[in-house]
């Protein structure tokens, strides 16, 4: 049964690997850069002071700094725990697909932590900060599922790698809304 996900997985990848075109490229190199994102998050940081204030927003950060260092390393555990090769690393799939980049990364990629940091910052922030800006969450979410595909289309990903990280980026994302919850009402801010 595992042989059989695992082939589906491949498949898959090939086949929205395959949908892509030199006229995308740029753009996907571009939204899988994770300093691309820059202006997003001085975003979300300026209306984060707005809504909460200096002292709220210290421990806002303190708590994101926090929830990337938790999800990062755990993609960085699972991925030399589990030890799947990236498709541009693997032998039976790297000469039918689109490597779109120069350098493929690092040997292992399940699971992807772009996509789970990604879906992590896109629930913290689409739950704390939903009653400042209309649909921001929703926008979080899909801007999220963009940097996850991403990945796919840029030949650094399989499909599972990218649902496995998106996952484990929400759960943590609203763990951490709770543990901030937790924080403002524990130290009275």
């Amino acid at each position: 049964m595992l042989e059989g996900l695992l082939q589906l997985d491949q498949d898959f990848f090939l086949y929205l690997n395959g949908l892509g075109t030199k006229n995308w490229d740029n753009f996907f190199q571009f939204v899988s850069n994770k300093f691309s994102a820059i202006p997003l998050y001085l975003f979300l940081l300026i209306l984060s002071f707005q809504k909460y204030g200096t002292k709220k927003t210290l421990v806002l950060l303190f708590t994101v700094g926090l929830l990337i260092t938790v999800t990062d390393q755990l993609g960085n555990f699972f991925k030399y725990g589990v030890a799947r090769l990236r498709p541009c690393h693997d032998p039976e799939i790297a000469p039918y697909m689109r490597l779109v980049k120069s350098y493929c990364g690092g040997k292992f990629g399940y699971f992807s932590a772009h996509a789970s940091n990604s879906f992590a910052l896109a629930v913290f922030f689409g739950s704390i900060l939903k009653s400042s800006v209309r649909y921001l969450g929703v926008f979080l979410v899909l801007w999220a599922a963009l940097v996850a595909y991403s990945r796919i289309y840029i030949g650094v990903h399989f499909p599972l790698d990218i649902l496995t990280g998106a996952f484990i980026g929400s759960l943590f994302g609203w763990l951490f809304v709770k543990l901030f919850i937790f924080a403002l009402r524990k130290f009275s801010l």
